[in-house]
């Protein structure tokens, strides 16, 4: 049996793309199943637009430099890798209705569902992880 781990993003700053965006990528290249429920402004972190240009927390500007100096990967490149490595990324359905917003909205590849989509994964993940 393979380990599950399940992941939701309810916040959209930079910070919080780099924990679900890290935590995914490790946990899927120890082959596990990964699945990431986006929701509120957690939508930000695979929005077209957005996950460009996330925001740093105030007075963390600094950090901006920091990940370019480590040559950290940019968001949108990892969330390139989680898509490549098998990843499942699930925008919720009810979030998306209340902001107006479409499926056309977000990067290519994604599932909509609702709390029940995710809860069908999460039910025997051996790891839930909430950002």
């Amino acid at each position: 049996m393979s380990t599950k781990v399940a992941i939701i993003a309810s916040n959209g700053g930079l910070f919080d793309a780099y924990k679900v965006f890290n935590i995914a990528t490790a946990s899927a290249a120890t082959d596990a199943e990964v699945a990431i429920f986006f929701t509120f402004e957690g939508l930000n972190l695979i929005h077209k637009q957005a996950h460009h240009q996330l925001p740093l927390p105030a007075g963390k500007e600094h950090f901006a430099e920091g990940f370019k100096n480590a040559n950290i990967p940019s968001i949108p490149e990892l969330v390139n890798m989680a898509q490549e490595m098998g990843v499942k990324i699930i925008a919720c359905q009810m979030t998306m209705d209340v902001m107006n917003l479409k499926k056309e909205d977000f990067i290519e590849e994604i599932e909509v569902g609702g709390a029940v989509t995710f809860l069908d994964f999460a039910k025997d993940a051996n790891v839930t992880l909430t950002f």
